[in-house]
C-alpha cells in the first residue's frame, strides 16, 4: 500500500510513535552508558574512601598487618559487610593479612597507585592499590577491592526492561496518537461533511469555526470564505442570467407587437416604413446588447486582447472630444475640455478609447439641453487622474454603490434606452489598466474619476 493512501490520521499517529520510539531509545541508551560510568564512578570513590580508613589501622609495627583492636575489627566487618574485601600483599605478591572475601581477587602487583579491574571466574572486580611505606621505602600494598557482579547484573537487566516495556509504551502512544490525531483532526471532518451537502445551486453551508487559529482553523476560515466568494458569484451570474434575459425580452416582445399590428390589416408605404424604422432601432439595441455581452464574457474568460503600448492620454482625449463634440452641440450641451499636457501611460489605445468615450457618451447622454459637461485632468501622486462630470439632476446616495454592476440602471435612466452595460464595461477597462473608477454626486452634479498609472513617455 502506497503511504499517500493510507489515512491521515494513520499517518500522524505513525510519524508520533516513530519519533517517540527513536527518542526513548536515544535517551535509554543515553542513560545506560550514563549510568554505567555514573556506577563504575561511585565505585571509585567507595574504594578510596575505604583505603583511605584501612591505611589508618595499619599496624604501625615492622609487621605487615592490620592492627586488630576492637574498633579496627568493627570497622574491618562494616566494610565487608558493604562488599569490600581489603588485603596486604608484599612486594612480591604475597598476600600476609586480609579482610572480606581478597581470596577470591586475583593476585596482581602494582607498581604505581591506582585503579584496576581484574577478572576472575567471570566476575570483574574494581581494586585500588596504595603503598605502605616504612623507613622510605615501600613494604607492601594495601589493595581494597569490590566486585562489580551487581553493576553487571544491573547493565544486563536494564536494556531488558527497556525493551519488555518499550512496547507497551508504544501501545499506549498508538492510543493516544490517534485520539490525538482524531480531535486534531474533527475540523476536517466538518469540513468534508459541509462539502458533501453543497450543491451547484445552494452554497448557504459555512463551517463557523470557533476553535484556535491554527493551520485547520485557518483552512476553516478560508473555506468559509470562499463559499462567500463563490455564492457572491453564483448570485451575480443567476441576477445577470435574469437581466439579460429582460432586456433581451423587452426589445423582442416590442418587435413582435409591431410585426403582428402591422399584418393585421394593410398598411400604407408610409406605415410599413414607420414600423421598419422602429423595428431596426431595437435591432439596433439588440446589437449593442449582445456586443456589450460578448464583451465582458471576453475579459471574464481574460480572452480580450490587450496590448500595453505608450500612450499620450492627453491627445487621445483630445481626440474623444472632437468626436462627442457634434452630439453636444446637438442638445445644446456647453462641452468644456480642460487636459494637462503629456499625460504618458501604459495602455491598450483602443480600450482607453472605449472607456474614455462610453463616460462622455453617457455625461451627454444624460445632461439636459443647455446643461454643462466638463472633462478634465491632472496628475496626483504618481497617478493620471481623468474627471467627467456633468449637470442635471444628479443619482441618489443608495444608487451609488451599484452604478457598475451589469444591468444596473437608476429609474430615471430607463428611458434613455441603455441596457446597464456601458459602466460595467467601462469598469473592467479601468481594471484592466490597474486603475480605479470612482462616482459620486452632489449638488445636481455628476462625476466619474478615474485613476490610472503614470509613466515616462521614452518607455
Amino acid at each position: 500500500m502506497r503511504w499517500s493512501r493510507i489515512p491521515v490520521r494513520i499517518q500522524l499517529a505513525s510519524w508520533y510513535v516513530l519519533l517517540l520510539a527513536l527518542i526513548l531509545g536515544s535517551i535509554a541508551g543515553y542513560l545506560y552508558f550514563r549510568l554505567e560510568r555514573k556506577l563504575l564512578v561511585k565505585t571509585d570513590t567507595a574504594l578510596q574512601i575505604a583505603s583511605a580508613q584501612s591505611l589508618v589501622y595499619l599496624d604501625r609495627q615492622p609487621v605487615l598487618a592490620f592492627e586488630q583492636a576492637p574498633r579496627q575489627r568493627q570497622t574491618a566487618l562494616r566494610l565487608s559487610q558493604l562488599g569490600l574485601a581489603a588485603r596486604l600483599i608484599t612486594p612480591e605478591g604475597k598476600v600476609v593479612d586480609g579482610f572480606g572475601r581478597y581470596q577470591d581477587v586475583p593476585i596482581w602487583v602494582p607498581t604505581t597507585s591506582g585503579y584496576m579491574t581484574l577478572a576472575t571466574d567471570g566476575i570483574d572486580w574494581r581494586l585500588i592499590s596504595q603503598p605502605v611505606i616504612r623507613a622510605g621505602r615501600i613494604v607492601g600494598w594495601l589493595q581494597v577491592a569490590q566486585s562489580l557482579e551487581p553493576l553487571e547484573d544491573i547493565a544486563r537487566e536494564l536494556p531488558t526492561e527497556i525493551l519488555l516495556n518499550l512496547p507497551l509504551i508504544l501501545l499506549v502512544a498508538v492510543l493516544g496518537g490517534l485520539f490525538l490525531s482524531n480531535r486534531a483532526l474533527s475540523p476536517v471532518r466538518h469540513i468534508t461533511q459541509t462539502a458533501r451537502v453543497i450543491t451547484a445551486t445552494d452554497l448557504s453551508q459555512r463551517i463557523h469555526y470557533q476553535g484556535a487559529s491554527d493551520e485547520v482553523g485557518k483552512l476553516a476560515i478560508t473555506f468559509d470564505r470562499m463559499l462567500d466568494r463563490l455564492q457572491a458569484a453564483l448570485d451575480r451570474e443567476q441576477r445577470f442570467t435574469a437581466d439579460a434575459a429582460h432586456e433581451l425580452r423587452t426589445p423582442l416582445t416590442v418587435m413582435k407587437g409591431r410585426l403582428e399590428v402591422t399584418r393585421s390589416r394593410s398598411r400604407s408605404q408610409e406605415e410599413y416604413d414607420r414600423t421598419l424604422q422602429k423595428l431596426e432601432q431595437e435591432v439596433d439595441r439588440l446589437i449593442r446588447l449582445t456586443n456589450g455581452l460578448l464583451l465582458l464574457a471576453k475579459i471574464d474568460r481574460r480572452q480580450l486582447p490587450f496590448a500595453l503600448q505608450s500612450v499620450n492620454l492627453s491627445d487621445l482625449l483630445e481626440i474623444i472630444v472632437e468626436q462627442v463634440e457634434p452630439l453636444a452641440d446637438t442638445r445644446e450641451i456647453t462641452l468644456i475640455a480642460d487636459l494637462a499636457p503629456e499625460l504618458w501611460m501604459k495602455g491598450d489605445p483602443d480600450h482607453l478609447t472605449s472607456l474614455f468615450l462610453n463616460l462622455l457618451d453617457n455625461a451627454v447622454k444624460y445632461t439636459k439641453e443647455g446643461g454643462v459637461v466638463r472633462l478634465w485632468s491632472n496628475i496626483e501622486t504618481a497617478k493620471i487622474q481623468v474627471c467627467v462630470s456633468n449637470t442635471g439632476a444628479g443619482i441618489s446616495p443608495e444608487h451609488l454603490p451599484y452604478l457598475f454592476e451589469r444591468f444596473y440602471r437608476v429609474e430615471s435612466a430607463r428611458s434613455q434606452g441603455g441596457a446597464g452595460l456601458g459602466l460595467a464595461i467601462a469598469q473592467e477597462m479601468v481594471r484592466l489598466h490597474n486603475g480605479t473608477i470612482e462616482a459620486s454626486s452632489e449638488s445636481g452634479t455628476t462625476n466619474f474619476t478615474v485613476k490610472l498609472p503614470l509613466s515616462r513617455s521614452d518607455i
